[in-house]
């Protein structure tokens, strides 16, 4: 069963549609969380190959905060794909997502920081994603890990990054990390309505 388009003035991109299509048959699969983030990461890094499907509504920044832009959310909310628009030199703090999740960067480039579990301590070196590269996120895996900070990569123009979990990432009870603290958070979306 195709999605339900939510904004019939626009046309669903092609790649859009794919890649909901096929998680959606993904989904049915009831995967664990490995074999599920094994399956995956070819269609976000798929749907990131071009850039020339991202709506405009879904592209905005914000002068003070990033932005998470709703595209899709599964019905039964086995998965969800957002756009982060991130403006110059914006970023999170540091958090969680207590789901399996992919990151892959359409425009501009993203600087990202492994932290451990407890967020406290930096895992290795903060690593750059240009425009192509996906990195995943999981709870379920030490080597992978489920704690970073991202940020925009330049200090002069926005950068956009789509976001694949494995959940509604926006009403998941998570936590962020500061001065030694757990705090309970939960992301919601910039955006109420999806694309598709």
């Amino acid at each position: 069963m195709l999605p339900k388009i939510t904004t019939p003035t626009q046309a669903v991109p092609t790649a859009l549609l794919s890649a909901v299509t096929a998680l959606q048959a993904i989904s049915e699969r009831n995967l664990n969380h490995t074999d599920w983030l094994n399956a995956t990461g070819e269609i976000l890094a798929r749907l990131i190959a071009t850039d020339d499907w991202l709506p405009a509504s879904h592209a905005q920044s914000h002068p003070q905060y990033y932005q998470q832009h709703k595209l899709h959310v599964d019905p039964a909310e086995r998965f969800s794909i957002s756009s982060f628009v991130w403006g110059p030199s914006q970023g999170t703090p540091v958090h969680n997502h207590t789901v399996p999740g992919w990151v892959g960067v359409l425009r501009g480039g993203e600087l990202c920081q492994n932290y451990s579990p407890d967020g406290q301590t930096k895992m290795g070196e903060e690593t750059r994603l240009n425009p192509g590269d996906i990195a995943a996120v999981t709870p379920h895996d030490d080597a992978i890990g489920d704690v970073h900070t991202v940020r925009n990569a330049f200090n002069d123009r926005d950068s956009i990054s789509i976001h694949l979990y494995r959940g509604d990432i926006a009403t998941l009870p998570r936590s962020v990390f500061k001065d030694g603290l757990e705090k309970p958070f939960q992301s919601g979306y910039s955006s109420a309505a999806a694309f598709i």
